[in-house]
């Protein structure tokens, strides 16, 4: 079952967060200067594994919850594709920021298991499509592959909200009937892949796999401009490595079937590639944490594009 959860537009203020100093440490090698440019639509983008409401991981979910709305808000992402949250975690979230709507389901189906959820901003986006696929031999029946922690992929396409800019009228009549033109859509993957000494292969092929249906969903028609694509997640890989080159092979490639790193760090294994026309304007590798305490195992990574393309 595939859903879509819209939240209440309710205000809702955490006495916890007031009382939170809120300490954000950059680092220097993961940033790319603001480039900003007026020619296109921007997007800001996170990936974001929340770490499952564990009893064994400390802090506990209770004490990072506030933490991490507190971190959405101060970044403010357009759209956020999360890992490991279970449902507690997600409906949490999406109780405290009702600017966003999410979609996703469990792995195992519905409710069950970790959740691949997709957020985005709802006076933002129109949702045009949504799906989900496991990585598995079998890709459309919900929960299959390994009995313990299936993967899988949250996928979907939205379009932008066509509101001028400069906040002017819009340049299109009332009664305009076009097709192509102004259709700033795009899509945006999330996933989690596979962990554990065992794991090489099903990486590798998990990787395969997505950039078959990434590929297949370029254009409606021949007549009809490319959308750029999004892939988020944790990969449990380095770049360089073999479900890597998969994907990207190197920064260098020429090959438009390919994606491209919004910026290769070595040491990560959370990435935000893209495949388009799109132009990075800013990466962060994002160290936030409250006096010391951080909200995850994993830091989030944000990024700034422009949306170059008609």
């Amino acid at each position: 079952m595939k859903y879509l959860k819209a939240m209440e537009n309710r205000v809702h203020l955490s006495t916890l967060i007031i009382l939170f100093t809120i300490c954000f440490n950059y680092q220097g090698f993961g940033q790319i200067e603001n480039r900003k440019s007026n020619t296109g639509k921007t997007l800001k983008l996170m990936t974001y594994n929340l770490k499952f409401a564990s009893p064994a991981f400390k802090p506990s979910w209770e004490e990072r919850r506030d933490m991490q709305v507190d971190l959405i808000r101060n970044y403010n992402p357009d759209i956020i594709g999360t890992q490991e949250g279970l449902k507690e975690q997600i409906d949490y979230l999406a109780d405290h920021l009702p600017e966003y709507v999410v979609i996703g389901e469990g792995r195992k189906g519905g409710d069950d298991d970790e959740h691949m959820a997709i957020f985005f901003k709802r006076d933002k986006f129109r949702l045009r499509e949504m799906q989900s696929f496991q990585l598995s031999e079998t890709p459309e029946i919900i929960g299959s592959g390994p009995e313990v922690n299936p993967r899988m992929v949250t996928w979907i396409r939205l379009a932008f909200i066509n509101r001028p800019d400069s906040g002017g009228k819009s340049p299109y009549p009332q009664d305009y009937r076009g097709h192509w033109e102004n259709n700033r859509e795009f899509y945006v993957f999330n996933t989690h892949y596979f962990n554990g000494p065992d794991a090489a292969m099903a990486k590798l092929n998990a990787s395969k796999l997505i950039l078959k249906r990434i590929n297949a969903l370029n254009r409606f028609g021949e007549w009809t401009p490319e959308r750029p694509v999004f892939l988020m997640g944790d990969f449990n890989s380095r770049p360089g490595s073999a479900p890597y080159k998969v994907l990207v092979n190197d920064k260098d490639s020429t090959n438009t079937d390919l994606l491209k790193n919004t910026f290769e760090d070595r040491n990560k294994i959370d990435w935000i590639l893209y495949k388009g026309a799109v132009k990075v304007i800013k990466y962060e590798d994002v160290n936030y944490n409250v006096q010391g305490v951080y909200p995850s195992d994993h830091k989030p990574v944000y990024v700034e594009v422009e949306m170059t393309g008609k």
